[in-house]
Parts: C-alpha cells; sequence; structure tokens
C-alpha cells in the first residue's frame, strides 16, 4: 500500500450513510483499532463525540468492534475532541477516539483518533489500521469481550485542568466575553471554565438539538458574534468550531481575529517573557504579513503541510512548543499536546490582562497581507499540477502579482473541494486573480 484510503488530513470522515461513515465500515474500523491499539498493557480506549444526532449510533457500533478484540471503553459522552487527548494521557490509555465532523454541519461526521499520550496517530499507524480493515471481520468467544465503562465526571475534571493552565493568582473579573460554541461539544463546558474565573460571560449557540452544531455559527460564521460582542460592548468575542478544537476571536470594535494573528500575539508574549523555543510553526496558508511581522522580531518561522497533525509534526522536530493553522487550530506544548480552543483563549486573556491591551491593539501590532481564499467544489479527480490551464493563470497572475505574493491551490484532505489562496500587496488584484483561477478550475 502506498496511500491511504480512508485516513485523510484528520482522521476520517464524510457524510453519514456514505462511505466510509457507514455502520458496516465503522464496525470493522472499531475491530481494527482495537486489534493495533489496544495491545499494551492497559487495553483501554477512551471513546467521545460531539453533538451530532448521528453521534450516539456511531459509537455504539464502533464500541461493539473495540469490545470484540478484547480492550476495553472508557466513555467521555459529549466532550471537545482536546478533551479525549487529556483523558487518553491522563488515564494512560492505549488510544482515545472523538467521533465528530469537526467544523462540518450535522449531516458530516468523522473519526479523530489519538494515540497514547494524547498525540495525533502517525501515517505508520493508520496504515497498519487500514491494513486490518482490509481483512474479514472475526472476533472470539464473548467471554474475552473488553468492558464498556464511564469515566466518572469528564466535564469536571477537563475544567480543572483548562483553568489550571490559568494562573491561580489572577482571575478574569475585568472582562465581558461572549462565547459561541456553535451549539457543539463546548457549549457545557466553556461557559463554566471562563466563569469560574470570574468573567462576565454572555454565550450564543449553546442549546445543541443533534442538527443545529455549526449551523450559522462557530469558528467558520462569526456574523453573530461580531453583532453580539458590539450590542454587549464586550471585550472580546470567542468562537469555536463543533469539537473545541478551533478557535477564532473578535476584538472589541468587531474585528475578527484568526489563526495566524492568535499565533503572533502569543509568539511576542512569549519572546518577552524568554519563554519562547524553537520558533514558531505556521503552514503554508500563514499569512505573510505574520512571517515578516515574526522574522522582525527575530522569531524564526517554520512552514509545515496543512493538518494540525502536520503542525505538532514539524514542532517537535524543530522544537518549538507553539504552533498554529489559519483556521484557528493554536498549538501550545507548554499547555497541551494537541490544539485546544479554550485553552489557546485563556493565553490570549492572560496577555491582555499582563499588559493591559486591548485585543484590537495588540492585534494590530502586525499588518496583514490581502488574502483571498476560496473553495471550489470538484467534480472529478484532477492532477492540478499537470493542468496546462492552470499553470498558464498561475504564471500571468504571479507576474500581475509582484515579488511579495503567493498563489497556492490544494486539495482538500476532507472534502471534494480545491482550496485557492491568492495573497499579494494590492487587494484589488489579489481578489481579481483569486476568482479567475477559480473560474479556471471550475471548468476542469
Amino acid at each position: 500500500m502506498t496511500f491511504l484510503q480512508y485516513f485523510k488530513t484528520d482522521g476520517i470522515r464524510g457524510k453519514l450513510g456514505k462511505n466510509p461513515i457507514t455502520p458496516n465500515f465503522l464496525l470493522k474500523l472499531g475491530w481494527a483499532i482495537g486489534t493495533v491499539l489496544g495491545k499494551n498493557k492497559t487495553k483501554k480506549i477512551i471513546l467521545g463525540r460531539d453533538t451530532r444526532i448521528s453521534g450516539c449510533m456511531l459509537q455504539s457500533i464502533l464500541e461493539f468492534g473495540i469490545l470484540s478484540t478484547g480492550s476495553s471503553t472508557l466513555l467521555a459522552d459529549c466532550i471537545p475532541t482536546s478533551a479525549v487527548s487529556f483523558f487518553t494521557k491522563f488515564l494512560n490509555a492505549s488510544a482515545g477516539i472523538v467521533i465528530s465532523g469537526s467544523h462540518n454541519l450535522f449531516y458530516d461526521n468523522g473519526i479523530k483518533i489519538f494515540y497514547k499520550n494524547g498525540i495525533k496517530l502517525t501515517k505508520k499507524i493508520e496504515f497498519s489500521i487500514e491494513k486490518e480493515i482490509k481483512k474479514n471481520f472475526s472476533y472470539s468467544d464473548s467471554i474475552n469481550f473488553g468492558s464498556s465503562n464511564k469515566i466518572l465526571d469528564p466535564e469536571h475534571k477537563y475544567i480543572e485542568f483548562c483553568k489550571n493552565t490559568f494562573p491561580k493568582h489572577l482571575n478574569l473579573s475585568n472582562f465581558t466575553i461572549v462565547l459561541d460554541c456553535a451549539n457543539g461539544s463546548t457549549f457545557n463546558v466553556a461557559p463554566k471554565i471562563f466563569q469560574d474565573l470570574g468573567a462576565k460571560v454572555i454565550t450564543v449557540s449553546i442549546t445543541p438539538n443533534g442538527v443545529n452544531i455549526n449551523k450559522n455559527s462557530g469558528s467558520t460564521n462569526t456574523l453573530t458574534l461580531k453583532k453580539l460582542v458590539l450590542l454587549e460592548k464586550a471585550d472580546i468575542g470567542l468562537a469555536f468550531d463543533g469539537d473545541g478544537d478551533r478557535v477564532i476571536m473578535i476584538d472589541h470594535l468587531g474585528n475578527e481575529i484568526n489563526g495566524d494573528q492568535i499565533i503572533y500575539i502569543i509568539a511576542k508574549e512569549y519572546e518577552n517573557l524568554n519563554k519562547l523555543k524553537g520558533g514558531v510553526v505556521g503552514t503554508s496558508m500563514t499569512n505573510m504579513g505574520v512571517i515578516i511581522g515574526l522574522k522582525n522580531l527575530g522569531i524564526p518561522f517554520y512552514a509545515a503541510e496543512i493538518g494540525d497533525r502536520n503542525v505538532y509534526k514539524k514542532m517537535i522536530k524543530k522544537k518549538s512548543i507553539i504552533g498554529a493553522e489559519q483556521s484557528g487550530h493554536i498549538i501550545l506544548l507548554d499547555k497541551h499536546s494537541t490544539g485546544d480552543g479554550i485553552i489557546a483563549s485563556l493565553e490570549i486573556l492572560l496577555i491582555m490582562l499582563n499588559n493591559n491591551m486591548s485585543l484590537y491593539y495588540l492585534s494590530n501590532q502586525i499588518k496583514l497581507f490581502p488574502q483571498v481564499v476560496l473553495n471550489v467544489f470538484l467534480k472529478r479527480d484532477t492532477n492540478l499540477e499537470k493542468s496546462s490551464i492552470i499553470k498558464k493563470i498561475i504564471f500571468k497572475s504571479k507576474n500581475i502579482l509582484g515579488k511579495n505574493s503567493r498563489i497556492l491551490l490544494r486539495k482538500s484532505g476532507t472534502e471534494p473541494y480545491i482550496r485557492i489562496m491568492v495573497e499579494g500587496e494590492n487587494y484589488i488584484k489579489v481578489h481579481k486573480i483569486a476568482y479567475d483561477i477559480a473560474d479556471s478550475v471550475k471548468l476542469l
């Protein structure tokens, strides 16, 4: 096998009822995971999920496959992805599994898997799991099945874990915060964390019904949050995605602050406090303004492939403790082993508190380059690198944009789309070229 059939950028994902998110596949996947990852002494696997209506059903099927291998399960129920990472490490489990479609709408679902110590799987392990999936499903006598158990009060344990990343001698009593939980897995834990730390908390999208996750809300749609921040005269707005591993922020003037700006603010603070190690890891999508800003501070920048797993891998290689994706995945290895929207938010609030500065002021210390990102539906599998049409328009466009510019095209690792990113110093040129390229891609 030279390529992965099911695992993509971040686990396995698809529409419910269509391969691979089907009962038969999930049963075999659970069996394969139990076979490959349930071999250590503990033989226990954490299971968590977001608020999607299909979550409980998929969990039951997946769990049957796991239990049939002799591995046991520990159920965390509805909880953020980063909480499953925490429990995998904290409880010394063989693996942790999250049933979630992340930032997508309810009809999508997927599987994210953590290895021991709460880190995302390597490709080598993913290959091993896919190899098992291809085998015939079988199990021994039921007397050898594993047992299904629940984690006692998982929400409280995760809440305390997050709060412990914030200095005990400080509080958030001077802050008014608007939280948009996307009707996802942070709906119960996030308000309690910020309230416990003293903040005045105003909430939106905290009433999940199974089908409203990420609908007109969360990190991919901040319009309602912006309006509420301005209406309530709040200090900050925080928008999480459906499984809570992303955050996009809104300053007190209603401006959106993305993962690039967040990581710049954190990197600068760490550098000032002599806490920064190994530079900063971003991706090929990281705004050039951030890269230049970090360079001016004397902070090295390293670009990883898209995907928080790839960011983590590059961080380990470069011995860095901070990394991020523009979409709001923020990894702070001095706090947690994976991206966590709540923990990243607490770090930004701490910086605002310690420096007595607004998020608006902190984010305006760098100048972002105009950047347009478009998603174009892919009608059929196309090799963009071999397309003479695409090569021609990119060559022509780069000459128009000039020196400080970038054009990137890549296939999404989770959806049937082509991601187009155009960046340069002139917004009008950037905007026009991005849509010209999108029109060309649609014709392929």
